[in-house]
């Protein structure tokens, strides 16, 4: 069966606003509700790909939080910090941990138009001193009152929406900013997901898509 026109077009509209130089670095962050909030947080301001270790439990499934944000977004896991930040770096990220030191800036201060990772650290602990000195700066939200921290996926949302405001006033969201293989790769998967595992498992490619989203090409 076709996937719906109105569907497939509000996929394509989705997928055609998703900044592929914008992402976060999760370090440990354990409960699944925090990780599903960074998930649909992400989702919200475009993000299409979130990286993120866990060494210290078993990595977290995702809660009712996320609000089925996590089939929008492609989540890679790394062995360690050290590999997470090295590979973004070889993708030409410059990454900003969420990190309180005499050299921390206001998170305003950050200009999210160019290629950038937020590392965010543990629930109680932060992030460890490890990751802080491997990436490119630290970053600060100010507060005024007697805590002076907040809550991992509440920060994440911050950050990004400031990242959203810059890349809005920039107007990176008006043209599609993925590749064409990996857009048409994409918009199968969200549009066939079964096919596309289908599709996956005998290592054929994708059939081509119509207009409103009808398969219109088989592979022989």
């Amino acid at each position: 069966m076709n996937v719906l026109p109105k569907r497939y077009h509000r996929i394509k509209q989705v997928l055609e606003k998703r900044q592929p130089d914008l992402t976060v670095l999760t370090e440990d962050v354990h409960k699944p509700h925090n990780l599903s909030a960074i998930i649909r947080t992400c989702d919200a301001v475009g993000i299409l790909d979130v990286h993120s270790i866990n060494e210290t439990d078993e990595f977290p499934t995702f809660s009712q939080v996320s609000q089925g944000s996590d089939k929008w977004i492609f989540l890679h896991t790394h062995p360690d910090i050290k590999t997470a930040i090295s590979y973004l770096k070889s993708q030409n990220f410059s990454i900003y941990a969420a990190h309180f030191t005499e050299k921390s800036l206001d998170y305003r201060h950050i200009d999210y138009t160019q290629p950038t990772a937020i590392l965010l650290g543990a629930e109680k602990w932060g992030v460890t001193e490890d990751a802080a000195e491997l990436v490119d700066g630290h970053i600060i939200i100010p507060m005024l009152g007697m805590v002076q921290s907040l809550n991992v996926s509440v920060a994440a949302a911050v950050i990004l929406f400031e990242a959203q405001r810059q890349r809005l006033a920039k107007k990176m969201y008006d043209t599609c900013r993925l590749n064409s293989d990996r857009y048409h790769e994409i918009l199968f998967e969200w549009s066939y997901p079964n096919l596309a595992t289908a599709y996956q498992n005998k290592g054929e490619k994708y059939p081509s898509l119509g207009e409103n989203g009808q398969i219109i090409q088989e592979n022989s």
